[in-house]
C-alpha cells in the first residue's frame, strides 16, 4: 500500500509545476491585452420645455345647415358647389310673387286701418265737444271711445302682419349665415321647397374655414402631471393664460401649426380617462379642413435647463432604462435613469446624470460595470429627424 501511494505522488508532483507555469501564462496574456476601445460623449445642456403628444381631429368653428324658411319653388342657384362665400352672400332663390301679394294685401290693410283710426279720432273729438253740451250721453261717448282703441289695437296687428310679409319675402332669397366653404346643393332649380315647425328643407350645408379648431383627450396620467405642476408653481393653468399648441397633419414633418388652447373641459371622461381639450389655429392659408386627423403637441411647465443623450446610448436592465459612463480612472459604471421627451433629436434625461458625464454611445454590448476602457471622445449623436 505505501508503495503504491509513493508512485502516485511520484506521478503528481512533477506535473504541478506545469500547471502552475500554463495559469501564469494565462494571467500574463490577459494582463497585456489591450483595452477595449469605446465611444463617449458628454450630455448636451440645454434649455427644453416638456412636452405631450396627442392626436385629435379638426373641426369648424361654424357648422350651418342651410334650410329654407319658406316653401316655394326653387327658381335659382347662385354658388359653384364647394366653393368659398361671404355672409349674406345669396345662395338659393325661392319663386317670391306668392309673398309679394302678401305684402302688398298687408299693406293695404295697414292703410285703411289708418284711414279707419283717423275717423275714429275724429269722431271721438266731435263726441267729447256734444258730452260736455250734454247733446250725447255718456254711453254714446264711451262707445265711439272703445271704438277708437280698438282701431289703434288693430293697427299693431295689422303692422305685425306686413312685418312678417316682408320677412316672408325676404326669406325667398336663401343667405349664407356665415363665412365659410359651401358644400353641394341638395336641391336643385325647379323643386318645391317646404318650411316647417320641424325645420324646412335642407338645401346645402355651410362650414366655416378660418379660425380652426382642433379636439383632442389628454390622458389621466398627463392630467394629473399638469395639475402637480401648477400646483408647485411650475407651470400655468391654460384656463387662465393664453397656452401654446402645435399641430402637425399627416403628411407633414413636426407641428409647424401654432395656436393656443380655448377650451378644457370640467371633468375627466369616466368611460376612457381622459379630458377633452380644444385648441384654436389660425388657418388663413387653408391648409386645415374640418374632419382632418392631426397630431398635436402641448407644451408643459416652463422651460428649464436639462440633460440631452442620444438614444442609442440609453439601455435596459431588469425593466430599468440605465446608460454607461466612464470615470476619471476609465472604469465602467452604470447609472440608472429616468427619461424625458426627444428634444432637438436627443433623449431628455430627467435623473440619473451630472454635468460632465462621459456616456458611452457605441459598443454597449461589449461593456460591464468595472471593465478599464479606452474612451474616445465624440460629439453626441443625434438622430437623423430632430423632433423640435
Amino acid at each position: 500500500m505505501k508503495s503504491f501511494i509513493a508512485c502516485l505522488v511520484g506521478l503528481i508532483l512533477p506535473a504541478l509545476p506545469l500547471t502552475l507555469a500554463g495559469c501564469g501564462r494565462a494571467s500574463s496574456d490577459q494582463l497585456g491585452r489591450t483595452p477595449l476601445v469605446v465611444t463617449v460623449s458628454v450630455p448636451v445642456e440645454r434649455e427644453i420645455t416638456d412636452y405631450s403628444d396627442q392626436t385629435g381631429r379638426t373641426s369648424a368653428l361654424d357648422t350651418v345647415e342651410v334650410r329654407a324658411r319658406v316653401w316655394g319653388y326653387l327658381e335659382k342657384v347662385n354658388f359653384k358647389e364647394g366653393t368659398l362665400v361671404k355672409r349674406k352672400d345669396v345662395l338659393f332663390e325661392i319663386d317670391p310673387r306668392t309673398y309679394q301679394a302678401k305684402v302688398s294685401q298687408a299693406e293695404g290693410n295697414l292703410d285703411s286701418g289708418d284711414a279707419k283710426l283717423k275717423r275714429l279720432d275724429l269722431e271721438l273729438k266731435r263726441y267729447e265737444g256734444l258730452v260736455k253740451k250734454q247733446t250725447v250721453s255718456q254711453q254714446e261717448f264711451e262707445k265711439a271711445l272703445y271704438d277708437r282703441d280698438q282701431a289703434a289695437a288693430d293697427i299693431v296687428t295689422l303692422k305685425a302682419n306686413l312685418k312678417q310679409a316682408k320677412l316672408d319675402l325676404e326669406f325667398t332669397k336663401v343667405t349664407a349665415a356665415v363665412d365659410g366653404r359651401v358644400g353641394r346643393a341638395l336641391v336643385t332649380e325647379g323643386n318645391l321647397v317646404q318650411s316647417g315647425e320641424s325645420g324646412g328643407t335642407l338645401l346645402t350645408s355651410l362650414v366655416s374655414v378660418h379660425p380652426m379648431w382642433a379636439y383632442f383627450d389628454v390622458d389621466e396620467r398627463t392630467v394629473l402631471r399638469v395639475r402637480g405642476l401648477i400646483r408647485e408653481g411650475k407651470a400655468k393653468s391654460a384656463r387662465d393664460v393664453p397656452w401654446p399648441v402645435f399641430l402637425g397633419l399627416a403628411n407633414e414633418e413636426g407641428y409647424p401649426h401654432k395656436g393656443k388652447i380655448d377650451f378644457v373641459d370640467n371633468q375627466v371622461n369616466p368611460k376612457t380617462g381622459t379630458l377633452k381639450v380644444r385648441g384654436v389655429f389660425d388657418n388663413e392659408d387653408e391648409a386645415l379642413t374640418p374632419g382632418y386627423f392631426v397630431r398635436i403637441r402641448v407644451p408643459i411647465g416652463f422651460p428649464h435647463k436639462a440633460f440631452l443623450i442620444s438614444d442609442r446610448a440609453i439601455d435596459t436592465d431588469q425593466g430599468k432604462k440605465i446608460v454607461y459612463v466612464v470615470d476619471s480612472e476609465k472604469k465602467v459604471g452604470i447609472r440608472p435613469v429616468r427619461l424625458g421627451n426627444l428634444h432637438f433629436g436627443l433623449r431628455a434625461i430627467e435623473e440619473g446624470l451630472k454635468s460632465g458625464d462621459r456616456v458611452i454611445v457605441t459598443g454597449l454590448q461589449q461593456v460591464r460595470p468595472g471593465l478599464v476602457v479606452e474612451p474616445k471622445l465624440v460629439d453626441m449623436p443625434r438622430s437623423s429627424v430632430a423632433s423640435k
